[in-house]
């Protein structure tokens, strides 16, 4: 999402399609508009732009009215609208020669000149410029001279709008986090500034953060004790958070936000944090002495941390992950694992997609989980294109999808960590956690292991696997960081980028569809990460056995694939001879072992490649063009090892990640 801050500064918009507003709390009303717009912008390939004013104007029109209490700042605004999808905001700083424009000025001026609007989205009640002198047939009347269309927001969504807003700002002041929630479609959010206290909370074994909203205008809710999230430095912790005038020590009259973060332990004065409101615990109290006050916080603090352990935060609008596992002939791994993944992924549907399966696995899901929701399709379509067919039944309505392999054991709290890393940061496309193998727990899995990374000549290897070797987990890649693929056995990925690069490549069938994938969308700029504090555990070759001469089949042929569709043209000239001599030499290899079937496969892979080479130039093009459409940067090469990965390891005997060097 772009955000523009002058007027001066816009670019040339391209369909846009417009709405105009406050905006205030991104609340599930707001949200109906906001999917409207991107629906609308979408289906004119055009983008989507919500104008809204910063102050806001009843700070200005009336500066004496200090009752304003606003649900989002800005930030938290901008934050949000970047959440729920929207290509374009635009912060027109609001002044008093602003709100001098006649009805006419503002068309003309600020909206057409500004704007170029293909399609404006408003209100049946929208009033604008000098006085409330343009309503919305005004607007339709210019729109027949500037080429515009306005669309009408129906009143009954306004008055919603506005009833909404209210409810929610009775439910906060009341501490009635639930409400909010449910209205907001998200937690309600506070920014402050951690600031010098008395350090009286340390002093009873309960330190706190001293937390300044800068902006007077945020809307504070009710005094009392609240089980919350706290964002601090990309990490996510959980805590109880403290709003009152400190009533048990009578020398303090002030109201106060202080939050006690949970196995926290820096220093941060000066730092920002950001607080999510969970859930209300109690009111605020008096108490005779210290201790009892120190009691109380012991109690408050279990409570906190119970409430934390069974509600993790929820993804923005609701039930908007969707954990899809594609199935084939895997009645056992469902009767294995079905179950934990179910507890274990509260933030999400899970969905079964059966791919053709020829054994009851249909049938043992209808008998003994009949309401999970089952994509039945008729034929085995391979990983990739089975992958492709089921997300497309799904409605455009998702804001993740998570691709689980049926052979994987999840394990408590797998999903927030990941989920936390894509809301924080719009440009992570997707992420995996770290998978361990489900044999040897203690060890990285082959498929993926930490994170996968490419070499220079084309060959994938993993943090923590390298070509056949898995290395013993020691926490020695626990920190979370960009890698260049991510296992398609557990991918969390937007669901409308995956949408929009145009998904898996469904000739692949299966194996290296992620890297091709993954390639597509870090060339238009975007981020893979690999986020180590989820852990879950794969099976591996649930469906596709390793070390069987299809699967070598599908790895030298889609490797080639691969490079075909992503390398530069000027390395390729050299790239393809090159890997072709390397096949060769990998042939030898297995005449060495006597895996006289391999050798065939290797063979087999360059007679398809050659027969399809013009076929997979026009998937390049056709990629290159989605990949633009798509761009937010120059191509991200995070994750690609400058040298050879097979020099390395067969010539240097460096045998895991950390010894391979630059």
């Amino acid at each position: 999402m772009r955000i523009f801050k002058d007027l001066n500064q816009l670019p040339a918009f391209q369909n846009a399609v417009i709405t105009i507003g406050s905006f205030d709390g991104v609340h599930c009303g707001h949200q109906r508009i906001l999917e409207r717009i991107n629906a609308l912008a979408r289906s004119i390939g055009g983008e989507s732009i919500v104008i809204t004013f910063h102050p806001h104007p009843r700070q200005i029109v009336y500066p004496q009215d200090d009752t304003l209490k606003i649900l989002s700042t800005i930030e938290e605004k901008t934050f949000l609208l970047e959440r729920y999808g929207v290509d374009n905001v635009v912060i027109v700083p609001f002044t008093v020669e602003f709100s001098q424009l006649s009805a006419d000025e503002y068309i003309e001026k600020f909206l057409v000149e500004k704007f170029q609007p293909r399609c404006i989205v408003i209100g049946y009640d929208h009033r604008f410029g000098l006085n409330r002198q343009g309503d919305i047939h005004y607007l339709r009347w210019h729109g027949e001279t500037f080429g515009f269309e306005v669309v009408e927001i129906e009143q009954q969504d306004v008055e919603d709008i506005a009833v909404s807003s209210s409810k929610i700002r009775r439910a906060l002041n009341a501490g009635d986090v639930a409400t909010a929630h449910l209205l907001l479609g998200h937690t309600y959010r506070m920014s402050g500034v951690v600031a010098h206290g008395q350090k009286i909370g340390a002093s009873i074994g309960f330190p706190t953060a001293n937390v300044e909203i800068p902006q007077r205008e945020k809307l504070i809710p009710a005094d009392g004790i609240y089980a919350v999230q706290v964002l601090h430095d990309g990490h996510r912790y959980g805590g109880m958070l403290y709003i009152g005038t400190r009533p048990t020590l009578k020398k303090y009259t002030n109201r106060t936000i202080e939050v006690n973060i949970f196995d926290f332990d820096q220093t941060i004065y000066g730092h920002t944090l950001t607080i999510e409101l969970v859930a209300f615990i109690r009111h605020d109290s008096q108490f005779a002495d210290l201790e009892g006050l120190r009691k109380q916080l012991a109690a408050d603090r279990q409570k906190a941390q119970e409430i934390l352990a069974q509600a993790p935060p929820k993804p923005p609008t609701g039930r908007s992950m969707a954990v899809v596992v594609l199935n084939f002939n895997g009645k056992k791994y469902l009767t294995q694992f079905l179950p934990n993944l179910l507890k274990y992924s509260p933030e999400a549907e899970v969905i079964i997609a059966d791919n053709g399966s020829t054994d009851d696995s249909v049938d043992f899901l209808e008998r003994h989980y009949p309401d999970v929701r089952r994509v039945e399709i008729t034929q085995n379509l391979g990983f990739a294109a089975g992958y492709n067919e089921a997300l497309k039944r799904l409605s455009k309505d998702w804001d993740y999808f998570v691709l689980l392999n049926s052979d994987v054991e999840v394990t408590p709290g797998w999903l927030e960590p990941l989920l936390a890393l894509l809301e924080n940061d719009a440009t992570i496309a997707a992420v995996q956690p770290k998978i361990r193998a489900y044999h040897k727990r203690h060890y990285f899995e082959y498929a993926g292991a930490a994170g996968g990374w490419i070499d220079a000549l084309g060959y994938p290897f993993c943090r923590g696997r390298i070509f056949a070797v898995t290395e013993k987990d020691e926490a020695q890649y626990d920190t979370a960081q960009e890698v260049f693929w991510a296992t398609g056995a557990a991918l969390c990925i937007r669901a409308p980028l995956f949408r929009q690069i145009g998904g898996f490549d469904g000739d692949f069938f299966a194996h290296l569809e992620e890297i091709d994938l993954c390639w597509r969308l870090k060339r238009a700029g975007y981020k893979i990460m690999v986020e180590p504090t989820s852990v879950v555990f794969h099976v591996g070759g649930g469906t596709l056995a390793y070390n069987t001469p299809f699967k070598t089949y599908l790895n030298f042929r889609n490797s080639l694939y691969t490079l075909l569709k992503n390398e530069s043209v000027s390395k390729l000239l050299w790239l393809l001879p090159l890997r072709l001599v390397l096949d060769g030499l990998a042939a030898l290899l297995f005449l060495s072992e006597g895996k006289f079937q391999h050798i065939h496969s290797v063979i087999r892979a360059h007679w398809t490649f050659f027969p399809n080479f013009r076929k997979f130039l026009k998937k390049r093009r056709q990629g290159q063009q989605q990949i633009e459409q798509l761009r937010i940067g120059p191509a991200n090469s995070a994750g690609r090892f400058r040298g050879s990965i097979v020099w390395r390891y067969y010539a240097l005997g460096r045998k895991t990640f950390s010894t391979l060097g630059k």
